[in-house]
């Protein structure tokens, strides 16, 4: 047996998480026929998220089935310096630690559905939920856009070629529209907590097959030391440059994604969204650092992979390991399928916050504040599969000219952190300020991304969030005083329409 032309095994497994994904989202539909009755059951699944859902819905957003491919590749290449990837991840959950518990509070006291909400309630300024709106709309809208070059192949890819890749594309972008417009956060909630059970026995049942047939770390370890030293080294230099600045800019980017924000209001009390983060703190190790020693085991299997081969070693590897016996053959088949449904599972989780800041930010704030929730969440739904069908066409045929839109997403989203965290501890915040700093350092990390240049080799991103937080921090020493805005603990501790310099 091998996956290599395992085309009806790859369509049967295919179909069978999509039918999964279907009934999942029938049945949520069914035991909860109010869900399009309110923004909250809709889009929070009532926020009543308990531990374990809520784990998995938040490990679902932070790792996608591009993490087990794409990182165990880059850790063939470039060896233990890609061991940084486990404290990227470790970042992500601390940053959360930082402001979730604050802001859950928050959401629970003022009704918050989305981020926009929160920057709105904080500011009272149009100008910087517009300006918020705008840049999480264009991560969402990237990040979706990811996904759906993913999900078409890695259907191809499961499938041997069988099924084309457009084709893959349509199939789970269907389900996909169908189970999220029944049951709205829970049915991606639900269907989230599949694909991480899935993904996770996978990649621990390709851990397992790796050792047995290929090894362990010391025979890897000691055919990189005879044939490729310079992975075995540490960076340095420029190297720990962009390692430390790479670090804030995931840690903080990754963070405030506005799908993992409304995670966060979804939860069904603050001990459940505690136990859930604490429980992520271990993932990074489970997970990333897994998929690392997948990679570093690699070496041994696959000597001397070119840089286009090197990512597809996850499959190669795999579909040596699925020809030993039926057990690992099931298990690499599930592996793949696994994988699509976590792409699949990212790809909702997107939709469904995108098609949130849609309807309750722009449609319901701005163009029709007397609409009812119901007509608000059909806004949202219609203008949510416009996007995706507009996606789809760019992702028919991914030119190679969306490379920089796709590195310019992190580098863009993270510019809402400042005012998203330090809105929730900083009194001053000022609310020009905030938009001024938002808007300069989205403006030259865009202008640094397209124009190529990395000055002392930081990212873009970095040097449009340090611009921002000197323009958001003397602007409010200078403008802000402590009585001009109504700070976080002021909204939690007093039952008062918060009051903050508007911006016209």
């Amino acid at each position: 047996m091998d996956l290599a032309f395992s085309g009806i095994s790859g369509i049967l497994i295919m179909l069978f998480y999509g039918i999964i994904m279907l009934l999942i989202g029938i049945i949520t539909f069914l035991r909860n026929k109010k869900v399009h009755s309110s923004l909250d059951e809709y889009y929070l699944g009532g926020r009543s998220l308990g531990t374990l859902v809520l784990f998995f819905t938040f490990f679902a957003t932070q790792y996608s089935g591009n993490t087990v491919i794409g990182y165990s590749a880059e850790a063939y290449r470039v060896g233990y310096a890609n061991l940084v990837t486990v404290p990227f991840f470790i970042m992500i959950v601390l940053v959360y630690l930082l402001y979730a518990p604050r802001l859950y509070k928050l959401s629970r006291k003022h009704n918050i559905v989305t981020p926009v909400d929160w920057l709105q309630l904080r500011f009272r300024s149009k100008a910087v939920s517009m300006l918020g709106a705008i840049i999480m709309l264009y991560a969402l809208g990237n990040f979706l856009l990811e996904q759906l070059i993913a999900i078409g192949q890695g259907v191809a890819g499961l499938t041997g070629g069988t099924v084309p890749y457009q084709v893959g594309v349509i199939f789970f972008i269907t389900i996909m529209i169908i189970y999220g417009w029944l049951g709205g956060m829970r049915s991606v909630a639900y269907t989230d907590t599949m694909q991480g059970i899935a993904l996770l026995v996978g990649v621990f049942m390709l851990l397992i097959g790796t050792i047995l047939y290929f090894g362990g770390l010391p025979e890897a370890g000691d055919y990189i030391r005879a044939y490729s030293p310079e992975n075995l080294g540490v960076p340095e230099g420029i190297g720990l440059v962009t390692w430390s600045n790479f670090l804030i800019l995931v840690g903080f980017g990754a963070a405030v994604y506005p799908n993992a924000i409304q995670r966060i209001f979804s939860a069904k009390n603050e001990r459940a969204l505690k136990k859930s983060l604490t429980q992520m703190a271990w993932m990074p190790f489970l997970t990333a650092g897994v998929v690392f020693v997948i990679g570093i085991l690699a070496y041994t299997a696959f000597p001397d992979l070119s840089v286009a081969e090197s990512e597809q070693v996850v499959g190669m590897m795999a579909s040596v390991i699925a020809n030993e016996n039926i057990i690992f053959y099931v298990a690499m088949i599930l592996l793949f399928g696994g994988i699509i449904a976590a792409i699949v599972s990212t790809a909702d989780s997107v939709l469904l916050t995108f098609s949130s800041i849609i309807s309750k930010d722009l449609y319901g704030r701005y163009i029709n504040p007397e609409a009812s929730d119901n007509k608000k969440i059909m806004v949202g739904k219609v203008l949510g599969v416009v996007a995706v069908a507009f996606l789809l066409v760019i992702a028919w045929n991914p030119p190679a000219t969306l490379y920089q839109v796709f590195v310019l997403k992190l580098e863009i989203l993270v510019q809402v952190a400042p005012a998203i965290i330090l809105g929730l501890y900083w009194k001053r915040s000022h609310a020009k300020s905030v938009f001024t700093g938002m808007l300069a350092g989205t403006l030259l990390a865009a202008f640094f991304t397209f124009t190529g240049l990395k000055p002392l080799g930081i990212f873009s991103g970095i040097w449009g969030l340090m611009l921002n937080l000197v323009v958001y921090t003397v602007g409010s020493f200078i403008f802000g005083t402590v009585s001009s805005t109504e700070s976080a603990q002021d909204m939690l501790e007093e039952n008062k329409v918060p009051s903050a310099q508007p911006v016209k």
